[in-house]
């Protein structure tokens, strides 16, 4: 299956969703949260310049706590720039602050540097109680969104697809009859009427298109599917408006017609939708699948057995659910070396803690360290240089993976049980 080569890994939009839910979540104790969005091409010097301009205005800063805070910040992020030569091609976005974690005086100071994913074309400096994140959200959103017309005689389906969300818009039925009926009109009266109601159909199809597309900012392109002739008597007949018409990427035939229909125009329209990633998620898992039941010793599932391939080394793709609710607990005694692992629902996390604090195999007291599964499993992947690819449950091939597979799943390098050298 080949990869995407453009837009962002689902292991980076993962990263920079879960950076921005948390930068969103901080909070100062006043006005000492520093945020600064650096453009591409502004030199160093300059900002660093107005960085300086600032540091003397806050020690203006009459309440103690709040200049010290102020001041702090600040001059971390002038140290973080101090070590850059030029402003990276996207420019840089720093955030510096203390942020509390607890009573007054548990204040730690945070400093976030990172390259944005899109060009900033701003300069922004900002001191508030908040990180001013917006500019950053509207780059980690995946704007691009398609719209999708399923249409026969009988009935229309609308709906639109960004990144992982399919939402159904819309559906409205014909009311045109078969192409036979009972009564004593002739067959060709008959026809005309047809007709005459399978063109008004039409025109409220493209009415309704134009009603429910033309609110959406970024429409990328627009499919078009459904069983028989209707989608292209549709298209050639003009009922779509000008403006969505250009828009139309696709037009492809389809088994079934309604929300039934959606669905397969998005499975089947994958190549013009690929840098979709829902679609790109339902392909990962589908090779997944297809891998498990052609050559089930090339996979691993369950968070056991995913660790164990993993710590080989011999795991070639990654597949995590993003809500993938497990921790990884690891156990040592420092009396005899005893060191105990182990990926666990959060729901079994306090039990195994509790079996493990002491030795099983001396008795002593043992150190616990626990974080996110997914947090693990992705460092090992990347110590391995496995790829890795973070599953949504949006689709419902993610929530297989989840529900069936535990959300962790592999496609091996090699068979399991096999030796290195010996891949296939």
């Amino acid at each position: 299956m080949a990869e995407r080569k453009q837009g962002r890994s689902s292991l980076e939009q993962y990263r920079l969703e879960r950076l921005l839910k948390e930068l969103k979540s901080k909070e100062g104790r006043g006005t000492e949260l520093v945020s600064l969005y650096i453009p591409a091409g502004r030199p160093i010097s300059e900002v660093m310049d107005v960085l300086r301009e600032e540091y003397g205005t806050a020690q203006n800063i009459k309440d103690r706590i709040t200049r010290h805070h102020v001041l702090d910040a600040l001059m971390s992020v002038m140290q973080r720039l101090k070590a850059l030569k030029e402003t990276p091609s996207n420019g840089l976005i720093v955030f510096s602050g203390y942020i509390p974690h607890g009573p007054p005086g548990s204040e730690r100071m945070e400093i976030y540097v990172l390259e944005p994913p899109k060009p900033i074309n701003v300069y922004l400096y900002r001191c508030d109680s908040r990180f001013h994140v917006d500019i950053l959200e509207e780059m980690v959103t995946e704007k691009d969104t398609y719209g999708l017309i399923v249409i026969d005689r009988s009935e229309a389906a609308f709906a639109t697809l960004c990144g992982k969300r399919l939402e159904i818009l819309e559906h409205i039925t014909s009311g045109v009859p078969g192409k036979h009926s009972a009564g004593g009109q002739s067959s060709r009266r008959f026809a005309r009427v047809i007709e005459q109601l399978a063109h008004e159909f039409y025109k409220r199809v493209g009415e309704y298109a134009k009603e429910v597309f033309s609110s959406v900012k970024e429409l990328k392109g627009i499919l078009v599917g459904g069983p028989g002739p209707t989608k292209y008597d549709f298209l050639e007949g003009d009922f779509l408006p000008g403006e969505l018409k250009s828009k139309v990427v696709a037009v492809i035939d389809l088994g079934y017609s309604g929300e039934e229909g959606i669905h397969e125009l998005v499975e089947k329209g994958a190549s013009a939708l690929q840098e979709v990633r829902y679609v790109h998620e339902k392909e990962l898992v589908q090779d997944f699948l297809l891998h498990l039941a052609k050559k089930p010793n090339c996979v691993a599932y369950g968070y056991e057995e995913v660790r164990q391939c993993l710590a080989e080394g011999s795991v070639r793709t990654l597949l995590v659910s993003e809500d993938l609710d497990a921790e990884y607990v690891k156990a040592s005694c420092p009396a005899c070396g005893w060191l105990g692992e182990a990926v666990v629902k959060i729901s079994r996390v306090e039990e195994r803690v509790a079996s493990w604090s002491k030795c099983p195999r001396c008795g002593q007291p043992t150190s616990t360290e626990r974080k996110p599964a997914i947090d693990y499993f992705i460092e090992l992947a990347e110590t391995s240089r496995a790829q890795v690819e973070v599953i949504s449950t949006a689709t419902e091939e993610g929530k297989g993976l989840k529900e069936s597979f535990g959300g962790a799943a592999a496609i091996l390098r090699y068979p399991k049980g096999q030796a290195r050298y010996e891949r296939f």
